[in-house]
C-alpha cells in the first residue's frame, strides 16, 4: 500500500485498527545501548546465527535414533528455503561417515558401458542449481488419527525447500548408453539399511538430479553427503541418500521399501503401490497451534503451499471452518516442485473460529478435505497424507489443531 499520500497512510491506519497504538519515542534512542559500550565478536571461520534465535528440529520420540526422524520449524521460518541446518531428516541406520575421496557411483546393468564416477569426476561435468521442496510421504501421518499433534512443526514439518546442485541423470544416463530394454533403474544407497528404490527410466531422464550441493555448500551428512539421487515432485524416500550405484532393469525390482513399506493400504484390504507423486498441499504457519494471537483487529494469515505436480496455481484461505474462501497472495517467484508462500489480510473479532487453506496446482488439482481423503483411502493408508489442515482459534487467541 502507497504511504506517499495522506490518504494513502489513512487507508493503512484503517487496515491496522487498534493493533498498533502510536507511541512517544522511547527514552532507550536517548542513550547508548549496552551493545554500543563495547567492541563486539570478531570474524569467524564459519558463521553461526544469534543466540537468541531459537528455532530448532523437533525430534521424533524414539528408542533407535539411527532409524527416526526430525522435523522443521515451519512455523519459525521466513521466504520458502529452508536453512540447511533446518531440513528435516529422515533415516533407516543411521547417517555414515563417508569420505568423500574414496566414494563412488556406480551406473551399471542394462548399459554399453559400466562407469564408476569418482567426485572428482562428477563435478567436472555440466552442473545445473535447481530449487525444489521435499517431502517424506510419511508428512502429516499422525493425522490420520486423532487430532493430537500441535503445531505446524509437528503436523507438516517433513517438508523442506532447498537449492540442489548436481548433474542431471540424464546426462550420466547418457554417457553410459542406456540399451533400449532398460525401462526403470535401482537406486542404492551406501548406509547400514542400503536403502534402495526402484525408478521409471521416464522420471530418470526427465528432471532427476545427482545432487553433490545444497543452499550453496556441500550437502550435509543428514542429507546424503556427498552424494544424493534427487527426484522432483515424488516422494522423499526415493531420493535416495549416499548414492553409491545406479542399475539400469527393465522391470521394477519389488524392494523391500515398495512392497513392505512405503505402500497404501486401502480400505478394502489392498495395497497403493509406487504411490510416487507428491500430491497438492498447504499448510497456514501462522496463526497454527500453539501460538497466541496477542490482540483483535489486523493479522496477516500466513503459509506454504507446494505440489509434486509442478506449480502452485493459486492458494484460497477460508477464516470460517470452510463455509467460504478467498483468494490469499502468492509471494513470487512461483516455481514448479517448490514451496510457494501464500499471505491474506485477516481481521479478527475475537471470536472463536476455524482456520484452513488449499491447494490448487497448474494441473486443476485440488487439496482434498480431511473428510474427502478418507472417504477414498480409508484411516489405514499411513502415506500420502495432504488433506486440508484446520486450525481453531479460540476466543482468548489460543491456537490448536481440530478436524471439522
Amino acid at each position: 500500500m502507497a504511504l506517499r499520500t495522506r490518504r494513502g497512510f489513512l487507508k493503512l491506519g484503517a487496515v491496522l485498527g487498534p493493533t498498533f497504538v502510536a507511541l512517544q519515542p522511547s527514552v532507550l534512542f536517548g542513550q547508548l545501548q549496552d551493545a554500543a559500550r563495547t567492541l563486539g565478536r570478531g570474524v569467524s571461520a564459519y558463521g553461526a546465527r544469534s543466540r537468541f534465535e531459537t528455532a530448532i528440529r523437533l525430534l521424533r520420540d524414539s528408542r533407535h535414533p539411527e532409524a527416526s526422524s526430525s522435523r522443521t520449524p515451519l512455523q519459525d521460518l521466513h521466504g520458502t528455503i529452508t536453512p540447511s541446518a533446518l531440513h528435516f531428516e529422515r533415516h533407516h541406520a543411521g547417517v555414515p561417515d563417508i569420505d568423500p575421496s574414496t566414494h563412488r557411483l556406480l551406473i551399471h546393468g542394462l548399459v554399453e558401458r559400466p562407469v564408476e564416477f569418482s567426485l572428482d569426476d562428477l563435478k567436472r561435468l555440466p552442473t545445473v542449481s535447481r530449487i525444489y521442496s521435499l517431502e517424506c510421504s510419511g508428512n502429516s501421518r499422525t493425522l490420520w488419527g486423532e487430532a493430537g499433534a500441535t503445531t505446524a512443526q509437528s503436523t507438516h514439518g517433513m517438508t523442506s525447500c532447498s537449492e540442489w546442485v548436481g548433474i542431471p541423470l540424464s546426462l550420466l544416463l547418457q554417457e553410459v548408453g542406456v540399451r533400449p530394454e532398460a525401462t526403470w533403474l535401482v537406486a542404492e544407497g551406501a548406509d547400514a539399511s542400503r536403502l534402495n528404490r526402484s525408478l521409471p527410466l521416464t522420471k530418470a531422464l526427465d528432471n532427476t538430479l545427482v545432487a553433490f550441493g545444497q543452499n550453496g555448500e556441500a550437502l550435509r551428512p543428514a542429507q546424503g553427503y556427498p552424494l544424493r539421487l534427487f527426484v522432483p515432485g515424488w516422494e522423499g524416500n526415493i531420493s535416495v541418500k549416499w548414492l553409491r550405484r545406479i542399475e539400469l532393469v527393465d522391470q521394477p525390482y519389488m524392494t523391500r521399501e515398495e512392497t513392505s513399506k512405503y505402500t497404501d493400504l486401502l480400505p478394502d484390504g489392498k495395497a497403493r503401490q509406487f504411490t510416487f507423486v507428491m500430491e497438492a498441499k498447504s499448510v497456514i504457519t501462522y496463526p497454527s497451534g500453539g501460538q497466541q494471537l496477542s490482540s483483535v483487529g489486523s493479522h496477516q494469515i500466513e503459509g506454504i503451499a507446494w505440489s509434486g505436480r509442478g506449480r502452485v496455481d493459486r492458494v484460497e484461505v477460508s477464516t470460517n471452518g470452510g463455509k467460504d474462501w478467498h483468494r490469499a497472495e502468492l509471494q513470487s517467484p512461483i516455481m514448479p516442485l517448490a514451496h510457494t508462500r501464500f499471505r491474506f489480510n485477516w481481521a479478527w473479532d475475537g471470536g472463536e473460529t476455524v482456520l484452513q487453506s488449499r491447494c490448487i496446482d497448474e494441473t486443476g488439482y485440488t487439496q482434498p478435505t480431511r473428510d474427502a481423503l478418507i472417504a477414498k483411502r480409508g484411516l489405514q493408508s499411513n502415506y500420502h497424507n495432504n488433506a486440508i489442515q484446520s486450525w481453531k482459534v479460540a476466543a482468548d487467541g489460543t491456537v490448536e489443531n481440530v478436524y471439522v
